[in-house]
């Protein structure tokens, strides 16, 4: 449809292709609410009107309930989810997001570029707007071993891409603060674009040195004074609420009639359970309501105001010209989508979807490059081998070689630094305990809470094994194992004892991938992730349910935690604060360099 089309149906002149009829109209710029229809050409909106202003080649009656414009995550990364972009969407679309703006540098610190034009492929299929801001930490920071490492040159070819918006998270916060020249070089180079930032605990001077090189955003406030801070400086803040980091409660305060337009809510990292349980941003949206903020407050933050931050004036409200991704739904004070359209398209109703039906590869999390395949259908048949070769087989460990001793070395009743695990949080303390030792090797002590991590190299064949302590965990027994380790995705493993961790270790090594349970020479459970050793190909209901079995054998091994395997993934990043982990030992972050188990 052409522009000159799109008015004439504006006009009333020539039928819209759809028209939805008794409606309550959110309108998110005068927050109100009012009774009208919407006519749809194009997959744009043509008009709003009162009953009878057009008529449509398609007609909908909505029954009297509430018509918003589609969800924004303004910050996602939907590796967290163990699924692809396609299957992502089918977990978020029916619940309402209709755009996600994505950092794949999890994908990229594995597959680098490559990794990045997948996600951006697979997505093309969905009835998702994915849009991306290229990584600007691969690696995130030179403590760790990464797949992959993009310099600014090599940021600067994804320019070209319509999918891409700007830079996304800088987690090198102390090389901008330091005004480090190839950190640097990456902000010029998307300068005049959205530079996402990511500044955890930074404030007063640094703060300001940290938004005087123009980046707009922070998601990692705990707290409203930090996020305040944050405000004071001109940066948008993103309320998070993720899996493992629940923010949104302690920062709804911000959420003023003052303050709300420079706010945006954000998953960040949410699994597969959570996603499907509790949902999306719609689940966001509820937990505002519920505390407190304004509905029609709540839905601007989930729309106009992402919208409007990533300079995406085609969306985030429903007004003549604008996309038509449109939320249907009964209960303005507790947010579930009956009905969802993008572009126009209805795409989801009654939390059941139109897409994403087909099955993909076997069930073991092997890929097919068929045509009639999920993955094929995403994909042109001519690019999927290079795509598939690029993300696949990335996990290069020696199963014959781990060795997850720690000598004691004379560190018998001293004090060794321990990880302490916050539960809900990313940050961890910097904490000491007597180290366990038997037989000259420090060992765990579950009575104390207190078991073995270690971090393997996996890009490279390097050999590189990072070894300490962590606690908070809850295990009494066994060990659980990933390649899922924000950010340079090593194999990260926890364990009571070296057997249970071999044996964890060595499942997701011969899985090409993944995630494990186990307990002495048995594995206990395991969901592959053949795709960057990060994401399966299959439906995420399967996924969902492999992942609960790892979650049941985790709480038999005794972990409390809602999901230790995403709490285990941070305690190897090596950006936030206090004390991480990476296959290079032991990271202060607050001093951002590595430190000795015993030297304190």
């Amino acid at each position: 449809m052409t522009l000159a089309d799109l008015i004439a149906v504006a006009r009333g002149d020539r039928p819209a292709d759809l028209v939805l009829r008794n409606a309550r109209v959110v309108d998110v710029f005068s927050a109100e609410v009012f009774a009208g229809e919407v006519a749809i050409a194009g997959g744009r909106i043509a008009g709003l009107g009162r009953k009878g202003t057009y008529r449509g080649e398609e007609e909908r009656d909505l029954g009297g309930r509430f018509l918003a414009p589609g969800l924004i995550d303004a910050h996602v990364h939907v590796e967290s989810s163990l699924v692809t972009p396609r299957r992502f969407a089918t977990a978020v679309v029916p619940r309402g997001v209709t755009t996600v703006v994505t950092d794949p540098h999890e994908i990229a610190n594995v597959c680098g570029l490559a990794g990045i034009r997948f996600m951006l492929a697979d997505a093309a299929a969905a009835p998702l707007e994915m849009f991306v801001n290229a990584p600007s930490c691969v690696p995130a920071s030179p403590l760790a071993t990464s797949g992959a490492e993009l310099s600014a040159a090599d940021l600067a070819t994804l320019l070209g891409e319509p999918r891409v918006l700007g830079l996304a998270e800088v987690m090198n916060y102390p090389g901008v603060i330091a005004g480090d020249p190839a950190v640097l070089a990456k902000l010029a180079a998307f300068r005049g674009r959205p530079l996402d930032g990511h500044a955890p605990g930074v404030s007063e001077r640094a703060l300001d040195a940290y938004a005087a090189a123009g980046i707009s955003s922070d998601h990692e406030s705990t707290s409203a004074e930090e996020a305040r801070e944050k405000l004071r400086r001109g940066l948008m803040v993103f309320i998070r609420e993720a899996t493992n980091a629940r923010n949104l409660a302690a920062l709804l305060p911000l959420a003023t009639a003052e303050a709300e337009r420079r706010l945006a809510f954000c998953t960040d990292d949410r699994v597969p359970a959570d996603l499907l349980d509790e949902g999306s941003i719609d689940h966001l949206v509820r937990m505002a309501v519920a505390g407190g903020v304004p509905p029609l407050r709540a839905l601007r933050m989930a729309t106009l105001n992402p919208a409007e931050h990533y300079g995406l004036a085609d969306r985030g409200a429903i007004a003549p010209g604008r996309r038509a991704d449109l939320v249907v739904f009964a209960d303005l004070e507790r947010f579930v989508a009956d009905e969802v359209y993008v572009a126009g398209e209805r795409v989801a109703k009654g939390g059941r979807t139109r897409f994403g039906e087909e099955s993909g590869a076997s069930a073991a999390g092997g890929l097919e490059e068929g045509a009639g395949t999920a993955f094929g259908a995403t994909i042109a048949h001519n690019a999927a081998s290079a795509l598939l070769s690029a993300v696949t087989g990335t996990v290069h460990v020696d199963p014959g070689s781990l060795d997850f001793r720690i000598p004691a070395a004379g560190g018998t009743g001293r004090a060794a630094r321990v990880i302490g695990l916050v539960p809900d949080q990313l940050v961890t303390r910097h904490e000491t305990a007597e180290a366990p030792v038997a037989e000259g090797f420090v060992v765990a002590d579950p009575d104390r809470d207190l078991v073995k991590i270690a971090v393997v190299e996996r890009h490279r064949g390097t050999g590189n094994v990072g070894r300490g302590l962590v606690r908070g965990l809850g295990l009494r027994r066994g060990a659980l194992a990933g390649t899922f380790a924000h950010d340079h995705h090593n194999l990260v493993v926890v364990g009571a004892d070296d057997r249970a961790m071999t044996t964890a270790a060595r499942a997701v090594a011969a899985a090409g991938g993944g995630l494990a349970a186990a307990a002495g020479e048995e594995v206990l459970a395991l969901l592959p992730l053949p795709i960057a050793g990060l994401m399966s190909d299959r439906p995420i209901e399967e996924v969902r349910r492999a992942t609960d079995r790892l979650l049941a054998a985790a709480r038999d091994l005794g972990s409390p935690l809602h999901d230790p395997f995403m709490a285990m993934s941070f305690l190897t990043l090596e950006v936030i604060p206090a004390l991480k982990i990476t296959d290079r030992g032991l990271v202060d972050v607050e001093r951002f360099e590595l430190v000795e188990l015993f030297d304190i």
